[in-house]
Parts: structure tokens; C-alpha cells; sequence
């Protein structure tokens, strides 16, 4: 049984902010923690579905459209920054009226729930950070290139099938390339272009000796965007956080090992999610 419950909108920091619901919440002493996830640069919550069901069997789950992706508002000039997104995900979980919860985001999604966690951790009570880009000034470049989004979303804006996004994505299933053909095209290019100049103007790792929270790192075995030397100074600078690499898994982690990505949690978040 899909434990989907409703795609809503609500108007916080200023901009409508869209979110999938999935599990829900019963009340009283057995009320489920709540769960906000939050996507990546080009991942609109709707391709993030097949995690909130998943979530949604133990948790009272939200998954996030970052502003300039999917339903949420996208308009030239808005400000796409890595602490308008910060901020968006605050207000979104007091506009939720959410005063305990967990952030699970996933690369750009990570750094936005980092950023989030030292601007204001009111309510947020533990953060997981999947394998967040870890490029900045004087560091080394993000390992996917720019042309690999632009002229994706461009051919997604003309209209696309699922084959054609597999010159893109190889690996995906034919769901998985079904979904992102269909909404690719949502993905506001300036807020993509944005992000990710983000990956190398804005410096998370001054976040890391703010952080809180208990925390955890989860990192592919593949893909070389978080190596051992930077879990290691990760680990240096917020001596607290928890690391597990996830087997036979890329960048898009629950896309290639769905199953050793919920076994990644472990007791982390309260309660295993398999």
C-alpha cells in the first residue's frame, strides 16, 4: 500500500514552496517523528517518490521542491543562493508548524540542511548529509560539469522521451529516466546555473564547527565527489559526525543501491528503515 498521502503548497520566506507528504502522523505518545528531505540540484521531490514511501512506512515524511524546481516558485532574478535555499528550509518546517525534526538532503541538498542546521537548528534535531559537494574556493571542482545539466534541461524543455535521457543517465532504470524526462523541464535554469557556481563560490566547511546536531555523512563508494581525506577533515572539524559509505553506489545513491541506502541509516534515526 503507497503511503503517499498529498502534494501542498504553502507561502513561506516569501515564495510559494511546494512539498509531496507521505506517512503522515498519528497523535498523542505514538505521534512519528517527522522527516524533511531534501533533493539536489536537478532533482524535483516528485524523483525523490520512491524514497518518501519508503520513509513514509516509519516517518511522517516531506519531501522539498527547492525553489526553482518542480512546483515551487522559479522567476528571473529570485534570489537562488545557497542561504535563500537555507532559509526557505527553515521557514518551510515552521510553516509545517514542524518543531521536531530531521533533514535528510542529498548533495546540494546536504549543503542546503548544513547551512540550515548553523543558521538556525531551533526544532531540527538531527541532520544526514548525503554525499554533499565538498568543492569551494581554492578547492577542487565538483566531478560533474555544467554542460551535463544545461543541455540535459534543454533537451527536457524541448520534450523528451526516456530514451533520449538515457544518452544522459545510462545506468537508470526506465522508470527512473521516465520521471526525469517528464520533469526535467521544471528545473528553472538560472536556479541550476546558480547552485551550481554555489558548489564553488560558497564554503560549507565553515559550517561544520556550528554544527549542533548529531549528524550523519553518508558517501558513495563511487563518483569521487567525498573522498577519505575529506571525510576525515569533515570528521576534524565537526568531531561528532557519524560516516558510512554506501557499496556499489554512485552519486545518486538510493538510485543504485536502494537497499544499502536504508541500511545506511542504521539506528541513526530512531528506528531502521528496512
Amino acid at each position: 500500500m503507497s503511503t503517499f498521502l498529498y502534494g501542498g503548497h504553502v507561502h513561506a520566506n516569501g515564495i510559494r514552496q511546494h512539498y509531496l507528504r507521505f506517512g503522515g502522523s498519528s497523535e498523542g505518545r505514538d505521534q512519528r517523528p517527522a522527516v524533511i528531505i531534501v533533493p539536489g540540484i536537478t532533482s524535483p521531490a516528485v524523483t525523490w517518490g520512491f524514497v518518501g514511501e519508503q520513509f513514509g512506512k516509519h516517518f511522517d515524511t516531506y519531501i522539498q521542491d527547492v525553489r526553482g524546481r518542480g512546483l515551487s516558485e522559479a522567476a528571473e532574478g529570485m534570489d537562488y543562493s545557497l542561504d535563500a535555499q537555507a532559509d526557505d528550509l527553515i521557514a518551510l518546517a515552521q510553516a509545517l508548524g514542524l518543531t521536531d525534526y530531521i533533514v535528510v538532503g542529498h548533495s546540494m541538498g546536504a549543503r542546503i540542511g548544513l547551512r540550515a542546521a548553523h543558521k538556525n537548528s531551533d526544532g531540527l534535531n538531527r541532520l544526514v548529509m548525503v554525499d554533499p559537494p565538498v568543492s569551494g574556493p581554492d578547492r577542487r571542482a565538483y566531478p560533474s560539469k555544467l554542460p551535463w545539466y544545461v543541455d540535459s534541461m534543454a533537451m527536457a524543455r524541448k520534450g523528451c522521451t526516456a530514451e533520449d535521457m538515457r544518452a544522459f543517465c545510462p545506468t537508470w532504470t526506465q522508470e527512473q529516466l521516465q520521471l526525469r524526462a517528464q520533469w526535467l523541464h521544471t528545473c528553472h535554469e538560472p536556479a541550476i546555473l546558480a547552485s551550481f557556481e554555489g558548489f564553488h563560490t560558497d564554503d560549507v566547511h565553515v559550517d561544520f564547527p556550528h554544527l549542533k546536531v548529531p549528524a550523519l555523512l553518508m558517501t558513495a563508494e563511487r563518483g569521487d565527489v567525498v573522498r577519505d581525506e575529506d571525510v576525515a577533515e569533515i570528521q576534524q572539524l565537526a568531531s561528532g559526525v557519524q560516516h558510512v559509505r554506501v557499496p556499489n553506489a554512485g552519486h545518486m545513491i538510493p538510485w543504485d543501491n536502494e537497499a544499502g541506502f536504508y541500511e545506511a541509516f542504521g539506528d541513526f534515526l530512531g528506528q531502521r528503515l528496512v
